[in-house]
């Protein structure tokens, strides 16, 4: 009689929920219905209201919805105990939430979990159907559909994710004891864990090439680093990061460090770190004083230390539409800046402004301008907490599970200590930067923006330059990398690497995984320009250093003194700036 009833009771806790399933569902999909989209265009005008989708296209969705729920529960209902079961559904490529063998090995839990996939399917089937003429709304919905579902995952609940009861069983109950230790930890600590942050410390084994700062003010630093090789090429290269983020993703540890790997390559480089400003330093920094005192200062010292006029730039992220912006205000006063130009990840034209660009509207940036467009700072870990749950499956809720349910302690990454050690915004130099290029697009428009009392013309900044963008990224969409093409004056080459934002551009040429696409086709296009791309194999390091060789000048001496007896060694490399924490 006992396992009757266990066997009763199973049955309808499972019929409960199929029924709540069905329910999110549909109450996500009657309140969009009930709430016909009233959309506005880039005037800030509403548009007319349209109708939902088409009746029939609505009727057939619902229809497969409710037929994958029914084959679910007759196949949880046929399934005999410890054999497995033909799944209606799979998790999509690359998610790991449901890869543990607990979530098949149990009809309860194999139940739960495809009847999430099955509601999750269905949810973003309908955000992504929406009848929206204005894009970057659509992209809104579609992007708080995600979070929505994301969150809701069985995985992140105690209750309802397998893998924390075995967990708790084999540890007998201390994994539910560290996991609260680490939750109390993390909330005295303000962000969740990703990294084992004692294993790692900028100077002492990440930011470790040897070099020194040789000169600073009060929005950077710029430090030089030490050659490695007996002759360099006479042309340096300058590096700009983004000032949204610590330098040292461009020298995190010596086997992926874009920096030494550039040194070891023979050539002389500069870097600029940015200072980590605080509202009563820094606060009031607009985007100007960043171009004036950043990329601009260190032109000049950099000119000045190597006694060449025109230097190669590299710029990544931020850090190369500012340094583009620089290069214009230069060619507007008719000095010839560089020997060529370099763009990592980089955006010149918002029309596609990525996951990002969907979060910025006219009531945000407003409310952004009154609250610190005068001064005062975004602060670091509200800027990481958005980045973080762009892909927040990777970045938040993989850590919510580990650390808390399962009371484990994440593992050393370098590439992760990186990410949480956030950054402060100036007020005045965001709110500029959000209104200017993610929502009114100005960059792009010859003479529509003032920079240091100069008209911006992109066209001018008409160097060689090479343009590298990543085909997963989510931040800088590659297809609208590409679109610098279309702006810059000079050649420009293109190449896309694969993965991500961060994680194909910095893919170290030690390792050459990867890969990534090149040709020479001059499409406006990006798709075009990708039908006609070849695959190589590898880093795309190795095809960018033989590029910039190009640029290089002859080869001389390595120079015996870091700085100059103008612009003398402050202190060793990386400076104390990068350590300034939020």
């Amino acid at each position: 009689m006992s396992g009757a009833n266990d066997n009763n009771k199973s049955t309808e806790a499972l019929q409960m929920m199929f029924q709540a399933g069905q329910a999110m569902a549909q109450n996500f999909f009657d309140t969009l219905a009930r709430n016909h989209v009233a959309m506005q265009d880039s005037t800030g005008v509403a548009s007319p209201r349209v109708p939902m989708p088409e009746a029939d296209a609505l009727a057939n969705m619902q229809k497969a919805f409710a037929e994958q729920h029914a084959a679910l529960w007759s196949s949880m209902l046929a399934r005999k105990p410890d054999a497995p079961s033909e799944p209606v559904v799979q998790p999509e490529p690359g998610d790991r939430r449901f890869a543990a063998p607990e979530w098949q090995q149990s009809p309860v839990f194999d139940y739960v979990k495809q009847a999430y996939l099955l509601n999750s399917g269905f949810l973003t089937q309908v955000a992504d159907a929406l009848p929206m003429a204005d894009g970057r709304a659509k992209s809104r919905i579609k992007f708080l559909t995600r979070q929505y579902v994301d969150a809701l995952s069985p995985s992140n609940f105690a209750a309802t994710n397998p893998e924390f009861i075995k967990e708790a069983l084999d540890s007998k109950g201390e994994s539910i004891t560290q996991g609260l230790r680490n939750l109390l930890a993390d909330l005295e600590k303000g962000r969740i864990s990703m990294t084992d942050d004692a294993a790692f410390e900028v100077g002492r084994n990440l930011a470790v090439t040897p070099g020194a700062v040789v000169f600073e003010n009060d929005v950077m630093q710029l430090i030089q680093y030490a050659p490695l090789t007996e002759k360099v090429a006479q042309v340096p290269l300058l590096i700009v990061p983004p000032c949204i983020n610590k330098f040292y993703i461009m020298d995190l540890q010596p086997e992926n460090s874009l920096v030494r790997f550039t040194v070891e390559q023979g050539f002389t480089v500069f870097l600029v770190s940015w200072r980590n400003p605080r509202p009563d330093v820094g606060g009031h920094l607009t985007w100007d004083d960043y171009l004036e005192k950043g990329p601009l200062a260190a032109l000049e010292v950099v000119r000045s230390i190597t006694r060449v006029k025109k230097p190669n730039v590299l710029g990544f992220c931020v850090g190369g539409t500012m340094l583009t912006s620089a290069l214009a205000v230069e060619r507007a006063r008719g000095v010839e800046p560089v020997a060529s130009l370099t763009l990592m990840t980089t955006l010149l034209d918002f029309a596609d402004a990525g996951e990002l660009g969907c979060l910025v509207d006219e009531a945000s940036v407003t409310a952004r301008e009154a609250a610190i467009g005068k001064g005062g700072v975004l602060k670091g870990q509200e800027l990481a907490n958005v980045f973080s749950f762009l892909r927040a499956n990777d970045l938040v809720w993989q850590y919510v599970v580990g650390n808390y349910l399962k009371g484990r302690k994440p593992q050393a990454f370098d590439l992760l200590y990186w990410n949480a050690d956030a950054t402060n915004l100036p007020g005045p130099f965001l709110t500029w930067y959000l209104r200017n290029m993610y929502l009114e697009n100005n960059l792009r428009v010859p003479g529509k923006l003032k920079m240091l009392g100069e008209k911006i013309d992109l066209s001018k900044v008409d160097m060689p330059a090479y343009l590298m963008a990543a085909r997963e990224d989510h931040i800088v969409p590659w297809t609208s990398a590409y679109l610098a093409r279309n702006l810059l004056g000079g050649d420009t080459t293109f190449v896309l690497g694969a993965s991500g934002h961060i994680a194909g551009a910095i893919n170290p040429a030690s390792k050459n995984r990867r890969s990534y696409w090149v040709s020479d086709a001059a499409a406006t296009d990006p798709e075009e320009w990708l039908t006609a791309a070849v695959e190589q194999k590898g880093s795309w390091w190795l095809h960018w250093i033989e590029w910039l060789r190009g640029f290089g000048g002859k080869s001389v001496a390595a120079r015996g003194r870091l700085g100059s007896t103008k612009y003398e060694p402050i202190e060793p490399a990386p400076g104390r700036y990068v350590k300034e924490r939020a």
